[in-house]
């Protein structure tokens, strides 16, 4: 609401007085400005009144008198903006009195034509600064007279209040954090100091990951030839002596292949006897000799083949050791092909630790680095060990997740951890200041969503 003070009724100090208090009441920079617009017509009577910003650079118009909303794209509005840079270079950030018939004839026509149009022959312009001298805005009054020397001299000690308004009402909002700081104590800048310096305290990289308890000397029990399973001797994690055995092959196929070439065998033999004893009757026979040998010779061949395969067929243990693999009932008749691993051989007096690291929470780290194992069934007592091996390519765990399989040693070698015992490994990198172990994993994130 404008107040309603006029310079006929009242002193100038009193309407410069109440111009200045209903600036200092603005809770905004869009009240203080359409007071400006709207309640300095107590001043100086005006047809119209604009208030631009310097923010733009070259100025925007922020309100017209008598307007509640400023339409962005009326004719009259987009006139204003092309008109008020050329303006402003005439007037060279300072207040004046600008006329029409002055400017005539450097003025552009366009611009003059929108000039006779809307504008009545002057244009009284107030610059509003901040207590550093910088413009912050201006006021282009229009009135349809030049302002009285007392008029000028009114406005002029108001704009003093509404630049210095308007500076506080922009710095609460872009310059706030930067006051703030200047009045900031030494005590705070002292915390601020140690705070940086404790981020930049080196501390060494670390990753969490699941591991187990492995034997670092492992032999591989494979399948001698294809075959199904027929039973397993021995239980997982079991101990066993060597030429213990491990399993066996069904050997039913086998076997009856083997009587059946057995007895061809037999008939290549007889047919050889029935031809030897010819060839000395008749031609025919000592011809039919050579032939028949090797028939029998290859049905023998055969058989030999057929009797080491069913030596094979029961498996047993190359050395001492521990038993590694998975439940014997899904073994049992599973078919198999020759090579296949069925189990391990595991030496239980070298024992080491096999760390699943997913690939998202690797750090850097090298061979020889420190590493520590929290069993499940001790957590209290954590095992050191050192990384003497890292695959070079991720692959999937257990567990379904893509990582990196990472061998360590125990530094103890006398420790007795059990083969297949499982917890938690922690394995030690490079040293990185505190700032950058605490937002490695934040940027790895933005980097994933944004590309950066």
């Amino acid at each position: 609401m404008s107040i309603s003070i006029h310079t006929d009724t009242a002193s100038p100090d009193a309407v410069a007085t109440a111009l200045e208090a209903r600036a200092r009441r603005a809770l905004s920079l869009e009240e203080l400005t359409f007071s400006i617009a709207n309640d300095a017509f107590a001043a100086l009577a005006f047809r119209q009144a604009l208030v631009l910003s310097s923010a733009a650079g070259s100025g925007s118009l922020l309100t017209v008198s008598g307007l509640a909303r400023l339409g962005e794209d009326t004719p009259y509005v987009l006139w204003v903006h092309r008109l008020w840079p050329w303006l402003r270079q005439q007037l060279a950030d300072s207040s004046g009195w600008l006329t029409l018939e002055e400017m005539a004839e450097v003025l552009p026509p366009d611009l003059r034509q929108g000039w006779e149009e809307w504008w009545p022959g002057g244009v009284f312009v107030v610059a509003l600064p901040s207590r550093a001298g910088d413009v912050l805005g201006w006021v282009c009054f229009l009135p349809e007279h030049p302002p009285s020397p007392l008029q000028e001299a009114l406005l002029q000690r108001v704009a003093q209040t509404w630049g210095y308004c308007w500076e506080m009402l922009t710095s609460n909002r872009s310059d706030g954090w930067l006051n703030r700081l200047k009045k900031t104590g030494r005590r705070q800048w002292m915390v601020a100091g140690v705070l940086i310096l404790l981020l930049l305290i080196p501390v060494r990289q670390s990753v969490l990951a699941p591991a187990e308890v492995v034997s670092l000397d492992t032999t591989v029990v494979a399948s001698p030839l294809d075959g199904v399973i027929k039973s397993m001797h021995v239980r997982p994690n079991q101990p066993v002596r060597s030429g213990q055995p491990l399993f066996s092959l069904d050997d039913t196929t086998l076997r009856s292949r083997w009587e059946i070439v057995q007895q061809s065998v037999a008939v290549a033999d007889a047919e050889l006897l029935a031809a030897t004893q010819k060839a000395f009757d008749t031609p025919e026979g000592r011809s039919s000799l050579s032939l028949l040998s090797g028939r029998a010779q290859e049905k023998r061949a055969e058989l030999a083949a057929i009797q080491a395969q069913l030596q094979r067929v029961n498996v047993a243990a190359e050395r001492d050791g521990v038993v590694v693999f998975t439940d014997p009932d899904d073994w049992l008749g599973r078919p198999v092909s020759t090579g296949e691993r069925i189990m391990q051989l595991a030496n239980p007096d070298r024992p080491g630790v096999l760390i699943h690291v997913p690939a998202a929470e690797a750090v850097a780290f090298e061979v020889n680095a420190p590493a520590k194992l929290f069993l499940t069934v001790d957590p209290l007592h954590p095992q050191k060990a050192v990384i003497s091996e890292s695959s070079f390519q991720a692959v999937v765990s257990p567990t379904g997740v893509a990582g990196y399989r990472v061998r360590a040693e125990f530094i103890d070698t006398t420790v007795s951890a059990r083969l297949g015992l499982r917890g938690t490994a922690k394995i030690y990198g490079e040293r990185v200041p505190l700032v950058y172990g605490l937002l490695r994993r934040p940027l790895a994130t933005l980097r994933e969503w944004t590309g950066w």
